[in-house]
């Protein structure tokens, strides 16, 4: 029998490191536990701990950052944690010497962690740091400045399964449709011969020829990569995936979008609008049909399984494949979500609103800071126009008849140009941070 595959000792990237306040804390749930990232105010780098202050149980992440201490203050009775874990401070203790006494006892439960190749990460088993220093993290050789290589990175929360994104992402057949007039042409579909070159517990790879050549790379449990070269110069392009279990029937994406040619090109595009006109539309353009899909399957699956439910008679279907019989062998089919205490519940309806499917806010915006900072400033620009819009209209109103033509003239023209600047930042660039329906018929 094929051991079983252990999902709470290994690295998950959590976010990158720019989306992160180090003046805050930050929730975040992995595999069903809810956890808390800081930064100590006298350390360069975050920590991670469980979402739960020893005393009551209350979340860490309603806390702050005492800024005396640089210590965790748990807002619920203040209760204070230092970078270890180590309770340093109980405001409702009589005897100064309860806390020295019982700081073993009293301690937040704090977990392995690292910052690398820009993101932090977590390691989910607190009783085996010494396995997690010698575990290398799932990093990827073209996340590398000294091969040429530059990259942005994005997070965004999923309302599918784990499951559901991984076999998504060994799919390279269905960008041509799904992300057609964004990243693909179903114009130009064709057939994609791929062939398995490994397949072990630990990984999975795979390559296509053709066109572009292409390498596909599955590292368990969260780890799927694309790297793709073309061209007589070396060219490569990379697509790295990080797929996070958060909860039954929700994930987290933090990718990675490496290339090593048009640098300059990578420099002077912000990072917020490479997220709303391209990477955000890629995931819309997934979301609905892989929501209703995991539906439809956890219908059947009572009384089948994927291997009768689905039809895979390309060879573009391989790597689904070959993941599916992995997940079958070394994790039964199933995430560990009994031992966090979770059930499987399927779907109860597939009809959730489109809204709420493809609610950007929510999903990524509000943990990105370069689209956080992008929104702010667009609002407080178009208060500033319409303002502007305002004034100038009233002051027009009341010159004097012979300053009207000469000087009212020109101001109201600019006023004009500045209310049309501000439509177009109201009515189609800050949607563009909240919610854009993607109808798949319209494209």
């Amino acid at each position: 029998m094929s051991p079983e595959f252990n999902f709470f000792q290994h690295w998950y990237p959590l976010s990158p490191i720019e989306d992160l306040d180090p003046k805050r804390p930050t929730p975040v749930t992995v595999l069903g536990l809810r956890l808390v990232i800081w930064k100590p105010g006298s350390s360069g780098t975050y920590r991670v701990f469980l979402d739960q202050c020893p005393h009551r149980l209350a979340p860490l992440s309603e806390g702050r950052v005492d800024e005396k201490t640089g210590n965790l203050m748990c807002s619920y009775h203040g209760w204070q944690f230092d970078e270890q874990g180590l309770c340093t401070h109980i405001p409702q203790a009589e005897n100064p010497q309860l806390v020295a006494k019982n700081q073993q006892n009293f301690c937040a439960a704090a977990l392995p962690c690292c910052q690398e190749n820009d993101l932090l990460w977590v390691w989910l088993d607190a009783k085996s740091a010494e396995l997690a220093a010698v575990t290398p993290r799932p990093l990827s050789p073209q996340v590398d400045a000294s091969k040429g290589f530059v990259w942005s990175s994005m997070v965004r929360d999923l309302d599918y399964d784990w499951q559901t994104l991984v076999e998504n992402l060994a799919d390279p057949s269905h960008v041509s449709f799904a992300h057609h007039g964004v990243q693909g042409d179903r114009e130009k579909a064709m057939p994609i011969p791929l062939e398995i070159t490994q397949s072990t517990s630990n990984r999975i790879e795979a390559t296509t020829v053709g066109r572009f050549k292409t390498k596909i790379t599955f590292e368990p449990p969260c780890h799927l990569e694309y790297a793709i070269g073309f061209g007589d110069k070396g060219q490569q392009l990379g697509l790295i995936t990080y797929c996070i279990p958060v909860a039954p029937g929700k994930s987290r994406i933090v990718a990675q979008f490496p290339r090593n040619f048009a640098k300059t090109l990578h420099e002077l595009t912000p990072r917020w609008w490479n997220h709303i006109k391209i990477r955000n539309q890629v995931l819309d353009g997934d979301m609905i049909l892989l929501h209703q899909q995991e539906h439809f399957l956890q219908q059947r699956q009572p009384d089948e399984s994927w291997k009768t439910v689905y039809k895979l008679p390309t060879s573009a279907d391989r790597l689904v494949i070959e993941w599916r019989k992995w997940f079958d062998v070394y994790c039964q089919g199933k995430l560990p979500w009994n031992e966090v205490g979770l059930s499987r519940s399927e779907k109860t309806t597939i009809d959730d609103s489109r809204q709420e499917l493809l609610n950007r806010y929510k999903q990524h915006t509000q943990h990105c800071s370069s689209c956080r900072g992008a929104l702010k400033t667009l609002q407080r620009l178009q208060m500033v126009l319409l303002v502007n819009f305002i004034l100038t209209i009233s002051g027009v109103a009341v010159m004097p008849d012979s300053l009207r033509l000469s000087l009212g003239l020109p101001l109201m023209a600019v006023a004009l140009l500045g209310l049309g600047a501000f439509a177009w930042l109201k009515f189609w660039l800050e949607p563009r941070f909240y919610f854009i329906d993607y109808v798949h018929a319209d494209r």
